[in-house]
């Protein structure tokens, strides 16, 4: 079974928007929402990104049966992963079962803000696994010391836990990801179509919903839709590694000022035939979730 989602995009609109924006959501009928976790946006275009707990306290108080995940959170470097579970814990809390928890090994971009050096992706793998362990602890509410290779807790405990943990997804940027969500996460998260990083994940024994992001941009004409795609989202045409390590949103702006509209049209589906951005859906299978970001982005779910 194929489930739709809506994507918050914390990148784009400020916290009282998102909150309506997810009213509008539910009221539309989509199952799930997600909502991005960040301290700065990919572009200045882009103009916002508010604190996404306090957010989400916005959008428990505001809706009553749509679920409603982060899209992801980095529990590694920004944020230790004891705090991260409390803000997680108290979050499922006020949603009452509607919350899961998506994480992921970040960007540069957000995570760069404390001063702490930015590892190489398979030492950041290695850290989310620990972070993951500690979470997963502090969520039985009972009295946590955690002396590891990364992080240190001592003498923690949480007392408020919800009755159930949250879903933990994991996004998989890679097969060395994919294979450690398989391993540690409740499902997986991918941030573009790609059928064949879902059956690495299923291949290393993964379980539980597929998460998978398509970007698309709807206008009236498609040259509208990709003036816009371009000047808002021009981030989705930055290749590879590069959208994890750039350090600041004016690097995005220097490497996407050599982005064309055309090849931005090539990565995101842009016009009003939603035929191309339903092609792209079918490259997220098999048995995937569909988002969709406020402007420009869609996720679709499977179990």
């Amino acid at each position: 079974m194929t489930s739709w989602g809506y994507t918050l995009s914390s990148e784009e609109h400020g916290p009282r928007r998102l909150v309506e924006f997810a009213v509008r959501a539910e009221a539309a009928g989509f199952e799930f929402v997600t909502i991005s976790d960040h301290y700065h946006p990919w572009t200045s275009t882009q103009g916002q990104a508010p604190f996404v707990w306090a957010t989400l306290g916005g959008v428990a108080a505001s809706t009553t049966t749509v679920r409603v995940g982060t899209g992801v959170t980095c529990p590694i470097m920004r944020t230790h992963p004891a705090v991260i579970a409390h803000a997680a814990a108290t979050t499922a809390a006020l949603f009452d079962g509607r919350f899961f928890f998506g994480v992921g090994t970040g960007e540069a971009l957000n995570e760069h803000v404390t001063g702490v050096r930015w590892p190489p992706p398979e030492v950041r793998v290695d850290m989310l696994r620990e972070a993951i362990g500690i979470i997963r602890d502090l969520w039985t509410g009972e009295t946590v010391d955690h002396h590891g290779t990364h992080f240190t807790v001592e003498n923690a405990r949480l007392f408020t836990v919800p009755d159930e943990p949250p879903p933990l997804i994991m996004s998989a940027f890679g097969p060395q990801a994919a294979t450690v969500a398989a391993a540690c996460g409740d499902g997986v998260w991918i941030t573009k179509p790609d059928g064949d990083l879902v059956r690495a994940w299923e291949q290393a024994g993964g379980k539980g919903p597929r998460y998978g992001q398509v970007n698309l941009c709807w206008a009236r004409s498609r040259d509208e839709a990709v003036a816009t795609a371009h000047r808002i989202w021009p981030n989705a045409g930055v290749p590879g590694q590069l959208s994890q390590d750039l350090p600041t949103y004016t690097h995005f702006e220097q490497v996407t000022d050599l982005v064309t509209e055309s090849q931005l049209a090539e990565k995101v589906p842009c016009g009003p035939d939603v035929g191309p951005g339903l092609e792209q859906i079918r490259y997220c299978t098999p048995s995937s979730l569909l988002k969709a970001r406020s402007s420009s982005n869609f996720l679709r779910r499977s179990p």
